[in-house]
């Protein structure tokens, strides 16, 4: 990302990775080093999440298994949360659980009652090798720890149990891309 440049405006809109690709479900690699080529996939996930009308996506929902995701969430209060964390690691949850309505570009128009945490913190780098920690609350701590179950290879519908789970998984089993 250039200096004062509009995120993902030089990058490209990269196919989406969707459930039943084993890359979801496999953790992903640390970053090593930075460049032109780290700067590149940092573009592409903006592209890729503006493109898709997302709030957040990690580097496997492009189909790449290493440890980076973009976000631009609001959070309760309607601030604007921007940014991109390479190599996170959630360092913090707590608060309330809260079980919220959440989707996933990587199951696309389906949507699940998901319990999080109302608060979480992730400790990381940018592209560029600079430390980060970055602090969520309501909505956007929900998109962080989204995003981080993907790098640990989880999505969001492993979390839900009984009748949620079921249901996610046959919508799922009727979806056009399913």
């Amino acid at each position: 990302m250039r200096h004062g440049s509009i995120p993902g405006a030089h990058g490209r809109v990269r196919p989406l990775t969707l459930l039943g690709d084993p890359l979801l479900h496999t953790p992903c690699t640390e970053v090593t080093g930075s460049g032109p080529e780290l700067i590149r996939l940092v573009e592409d996930l903006f592209a890729t999440m503006y493109a898709a009308q997302g709030v957040g996506l990690a580097a496997n929902q492009v189909g790449e298994a290493r440890r980076v995701f973009v976000y631009d969430c609001p959070d309760d209060d309607d601030v604007r949360h921007l940014g991109h964390v390479v190599n996170p690691r959630l360092v913090e949850v707590d608060g309330v659980v809260v079980r919220g309505p959440e989707g996933c570009l990587s199951l696309p128009g389906l949507e699940a009652g998901t319990e999080r945490y109302d608060h979480a913190v992730v400790e990381g780098f940018t592209m560029t090798g600079e430390p980060v920690r970055v602090h969520g609350t309501g909505f956007f701590a929900r998109c962080l720890q989204h995003e981080y179950d993907h790098l640990e290879g989880r999505v969001y519908a492993d979390r839900l149990t009984g009748w949620r789970r079921r249901k996610v998984r046959w919508q799922v089993a009727r979806a056009s891309w399913g």
